[in-house]
């Protein structure tokens, strides 16, 4: 079957495998839909952390049971369904405490593990969520989705918050619409005024601006006075995530969501000035998936003015690298696998 692997940073081939052979405990799945993430264009430029080449990538999926196999937990043959890629062990700390998505020996799809550039993967089967309703598009966003969920979760928002989310891609975008159902006041900050004026228009954003010397006024001003009680960054920029100590208010919170290879660096005395708490986001947990589904299945949330580029599982030798890596008009772009 054909199957696309990153060889190297830059280069995709394309090669023929053999079909999965039956496990137990996993269903075998075609694969509908896989949608392009700030993880595949760093893994394509050579700057992903976790990560060993070649690899197949493909972690947002949207797929289609061909065989629910030994343990089908009611799945059925032809049921729609969203992949949860984080394979964990479920005895570590973590998993223990019901943190599986930061599990010590954590395997994400598409990352430690081949992905879903390819027609058939096996899963365990209590990694697919089903949905009768959500189409197969929006089934390979729900791990976005769940990315932004995530830190929306962390980031404990509450309506008398004010929030800052940094970055409008994906991720950022994700993260928008779930602060937004939580009644926060929301800011969003982005260098490309096309993905602001996106905000403004999709998804009723209120306040937008730009990074720069004037960015804390401009916050102070939208916050009546104060600056935002949290900040979220969904950049994955080194200069970002460090300007980003200057932008909570006293007392605030800093959740990263953006990944980068090496150090973030801050001040002390102003980190302890302010008393800031930082944390980090990685991944979602099952809950969270399953409240994606449900929050896109009742309309709450609508993807589909995200996608702005789409092309076929054969084509993404030429068009990945072409059309799709470096390229800023690119929101989201979504490979169709039939």
């Amino acid at each position: 079957m054909l199957t696309i692997v990153l060889e190297k940073p830059g280069r995709f081939v394309a090669e023929e495998r053999p079909e999965p052979t039956p496990a137990p405990g996993t269903a075998l799945v075609r694969v509908r839909r896989i949608g392009v993430c700030g993880t595949d264009l760093g893994a394509f430029a050579g700057k992903q952390p976790f990560f060993n080449y070649p690899r197949v990538l493909g972690h947002e999926l949207g797929v289609e049971v061909v065989d629910p196999g030994d343990a089908p937990h009611g799945l059925r043959v032809g049921d729609r369904c969203a992949v949860e890629p984080y394979f964990n062990c479920g005895t570590c700390a973590a998993c223990r405490r019901g943190k599986p998505n930061c599990c010590e020996s954590l395997r994400v799809l598409g990352v430690h593990i081949d992905g879903g550039m390819t027609p058939l993967l096996r899963i365990p089967t209590h990694k697919l969520h089903k949905s009768d309703r959500l189409d197969l598009d929006q089934l390979a966003l729900v791990e976005t989705l769940g990315i932004g969920a995530h830190a929306v979760e962390r980031a404990a928002l509450t309506r008398d918050d004010s929030v800052l989310v940094i970055g409008a891609g994906p991720i950022g975008l994700s993260v928008i619409q779930f602060a937004k159902l939580t009644g926060a006041t929301l800011a969003v900050m982005d260098v490309s005024e096309s993905r602001l004026d996106f905000c403004r228009t999709q998804l009723g954003v209120a306040h937008t601006l730009t990074p720069g010397p004037g960015a804390a006024a401009a916050l102070k001003e939208i916050g009546g006075g104060s600056l935002p009680t949290c900040v979220i960054d969904a950049t994955g920029n080194p200069q970002s995530m460090a300007d980003t100590f200057n932008l909570p208010a006293n007392g605030g919170r800093i959740v990263f969501v953006g990944l980068i290879q090496g150090d973030v660096t801050f001040s002390d005395p102003n980190f302890h000035r302010r008393e800031l708490t930082v944390l980090a986001s990685r991944n979602s947990t099952p809950a969270t998936f399953r409240e994606v589904i449900a929050r896109v299945e009742s309309g709450e949330i609508d993807t589909r003015p995200w996608i702005t580029h789409r092309f076929a599982l054969a084509d993404v030798p030429e068009i990945f690298p072409r059309d799709i890596a470096g390229n800023p008009s690119v929101l989201k772009a979504v490979i169709d696998a039939e």
